[in-house]
């Protein structure tokens, strides 16, 4: 953890010389890229006559196993990781198995680069680069092994169809040492090794004496037309068992031996527990023992409900956390960080705004977003064992080395002491990020060395401790005149999750959060005189990343503003959007849903159709939402929404993926919102934050365009760009604007 913290801080230091031009560190090779610096840790585990040619591939003469060490928390990066690996391979579907692998720096995540620099995506100055440069300098040293900001395909794309040549190549080269023909007469094909003659040797058979030979590393990816797996529809890895409940999510794990926990801390996130009684609680059935935890109580019984039930009956006095105890209180921090004092940053100021807004006809709104809760359907949950030499963990998470240095720290081992075991979840949209499941579990267990513990969070517990998506406000003004855009000033004011989240890690951010200005920053329209403020709300309740992070807030506040402009100057607002596109493959995805929606101008009738754009996480996607207007309240009748990602892995797991942003994105924005009474949560199950109804969700046609250069993923964005989307079209069926989520605050939906 330490080592993880230090190097941490000094990616400012490593930023600051990229920004100032300072840092050039060149390309590397596939061989420095894998870490070949640090060891394949996938070799100290090799059974006798297994072989591993690189930290991504593992082969016994029984088995082929390929190792996704991003975490699969539905999104399906399990398939996606393996599609890239067996494409190389000469592997097909069902000739495999999968596992996340041990936490590892050979693991570390070359794909967030983007996010670790004060640079749009299209910004590709020699600052930006030198910037890029250092950001990937930081996550090579760091050896940071991460899931999370749409990274996973990015950082996967290359290098592991690079693991997957090599592991061929060197197979190949096996069979060329065993039969003394030339390796230009071998190939390859469905996992077997093909002699001139048509000799057909399984990779199995030759993992005894590939293992004796150093891994080929000069090798060259096979050219999209030979592809067999790549973009084509395939059968994720995961689905039959999934389907048929044969898959163990981490709350169906066992250990032989276990007890079962569970846990009441304070509601008030942050305050201590000064007194309990657990008389009630400890005559219960199924209770073994109650024990006083760090900020609350832990009960340890037979089985989880026994645990849960006694847990709720432990009588608790709390200290009260440092952030306001009335929603009405949050809401007044936002409104007063719009202050010059409280300047995160000027990320933009192009033109003359000042002289732009003397107009007389300036456009004024103000736009807000409320906390929102991660809610996964696996509730929070893990299995630990703490003996006096080692500690192991079963638990479902997307930082696994942190979870080991966090281990290692709280047992007073050494991180290699500390065996961690990836689960399969249920879920995160970020809540898979934190660590309060990983504190309590070790905090129990060390209580009872040597014995297994299996801790779940009741729903209720699970809501209370998480630490749920930003509040935001924004207020942005804007002239419109002849028919055009003249002036755009966003002033965006939020919390910020990146630093509450690392502050918790004991990693202090440096310099202004460049997810509080997802979408004005990298805003590409148009637009003459155009300035982008944030401003950072301190003094609320802790947050941490949702899906989408500050896109999810910052898309609904810049483009319903922007629907509001094109609407008084009189345009249309899918042609406007195409006009004020200022990059050509940008303007393509806004051609692609104007293609796809038949777009041809106002539906009247009490229909309406409203479009939305924005560019997130490297991602330029737009969507267009038809609704109708009805005496019962507003119908989604039919979403359009297409992305530009360079490369679709998957086309049935991209469609999917999609999909599932959009239904989460829009329920979200109709039904949720997080609110505390007393300094607590008062939301505590889906009773009280509902997302989607399936009777409220429409078909939804999908479209990933692949003209840019670059490779993105697609789990966030379209999250983000739902919103504000169905914002317009409500605008435009029925001529309300909403400008404030959840929108069943103000407009009933059927």
């Amino acid at each position: 953890m330490d080592h993880i913290t230090n190097i941490s801080r000094r990616a400012f230091l490593i930023g600051s010389a990229a920004l100032a031009g300072g840092v050039a560190f060149g390309t590397w090779s596939f061989a420095q890229d894998a870490v070949t610096d640090v060891p394949n840790p996938l070799l100290p585990g090799l059974g006798p006559n297994a072989a591993s040619f690189n930290p991504w591939v593992k082969i016994s003469p029984d088995k082929i196993t390929l190792i996704t060490p991003h975490a699969d928390v539905g999104q399906g990066v399990a398939s996606a990781q393996a599609i890239l690996i067996a494409e190389e391979m000469d592997l097909d579907l069902g000739q495999f198995d999968t596992e996340f692998g041990p936490p590892s720096a050979a693991y570390w995540n070359t794909g967030l680069v983007n996010e670790f620099v004060p640079f749009t995506e299209t910004d590709r100055s020699p600052a930006a680069e030198a910037a890029r440069e250092g950001a990937r300098k930081y996550l090579k040293e760091s050896g940071l092994q991460i899931t999370g900001g749409s990274s996973t395909i990015p950082d996967s794309y290359e290098k592991l169809r690079m693991a997957g040549a090599v592991a061929r190549e060197t197979l190949k080269a096996a069979a060329a040492k065993r039969s003394g023909v030339t390796l230009a007469e071998i190939r390859t094909q469905s996992g077997q090794v093909i002699l001139p003659d048509g000799t057909k040797i399984p990779y199995g058979q030759l993992a005894a004496e590939a293992a004796q030979l150093p891994p080929i590393q000069n090798v060259t990816l096979r050219a999209p037309s030979q592809w067999r797996l790549i973009g084509k529809p395939t059968e994720r890895v995961d689905i039959r068992a999934k389907a048929t409940g044969a898959l163990k999510f981490g709350i169906d794990q066992t250990v032989d031996g276990m007890v079962f926990a569970s846990v009441k801390l304070n509601p008030y996130k942050g305050g201590a527990l000064t007194a309990f009684d657990a008389g009630k609680a400890g005559a219960m059935p199924g209770v073994k023992k109650v024990l006083q935890i760090t900020n609350g109580v832990a009960v340890i019984a037979s089985n989880s409900w026994y645990a849960m039930q006694a847990v709720d009956a432990v009588e608790c006095t709390w200290a009260k956390g440092s952030y306001p105890a009335e929603q009405a209180e949050h809401w007044a921090a936002v409104e007063a960080s719009f202050s010059p004092a409280k300047v995160d940053k000027e990320w933009r100021n192009e033109g003359d705004i000042a002289a732009a807004l003397k107009d007389a006809t300036v456009i004024d709104a103000e736009y807000r977003a409320p906390y929102v809760a991660h809610q996964p359907l696996e509730p929070l949950n893990a299995i630990a064992i703490v003996r006096d030499d080692a500690a192991e963990i079963w638990v479902g998470h997307q930082m696994p080395r942190i979870v080991q240095s966090m281990v290692a720290t709280l047992t007073g081992l050494k991180p290699e002491q500390v065996v961690f075991h990836n689960q399969w979840s249920g879920g995160s949209f970020g809540h898979r990020l934190e660590f309060e499941n990983v504190r309590t579990v070790i905090e129990i267990a060390k209580e009872m060395r040597g014995t297994p513990v299996k801790v779940v969070f009741s729903r209720e517990e699970d809501f209370l401790q998480d630490f749920p998506r930003q509040i935001a406000m924004a207020r942005n003004r804007g002239v419109v005149r002849d028919g055009k855009i003249i002036a755009a000033d966003m002033h965006f004011a939020s919390a910020s999750a990146v630093r509450s989240q690392f502050g918790r890690l004991g990693m202090p951010s440096q310099g202004p959060d460049t997810q509080i200005p997802a979408g004005i920053w990298n805003m590409t329209y148009a637009i003459p005189n155009y300035r982008a403020t944030t401003y950072a709300v301190e003094g609320v309740s802790p947050t941490s990343s949702w899906r989408s992070v500050g896109a999810s807030t910052g898309g609904f506040f810049a483009e319903c503003f922007i629907d509001e402009l094109i609407h008084a100057a009189g345009l249309d607002p899918l042609k406007a959007r195409i006009a004020m596109s200022t990059i050509d493959v940008y303007r393509k995805v806004l051609e692609a849903v104007g293609e796809m929606s038949d777009w041809k101008g106002p539906l009247g009738n009490g229909k309406g159709r409203g479009v939305a754009f924005m560019e997130a996480f490297g991602v330029p996607i737009a969507e267009v939402v038809e609704v109708s207007a009805t005496d019962k309240g507003i119908k989604i009748d039919k979403i359009w929404i297409a992305a530009e990602v360079g490369k679709v892995v998957d086309p049935v797991n991209f469609e999917n993926l999609v999909q599932g942003g959009v239904v989460w994105g829009l329920g979200h924005a109709i039904n949720c919102e997080l609110t505390y009474s007393q300094g607590a949560a008062q939301q505590t199950n889906y009773t009280s934050h509902e997302g989607m109804r399936m009777y409220q969700c429409p078909p939804i046609e999908v479209r990933g365009l692949e003209n840019g250069a670059d490779i993105h993923g697609i789990g966030e964005p379209p999250t983000a760009i739902s919103p504000p989307a169905l914002a317009n079209a409500i605008f435009a069926a029925t001529g309300r604007r909403l400008r404030e989520m959840p929108f069943n605050k103000s407009i009933d939906f059927v």
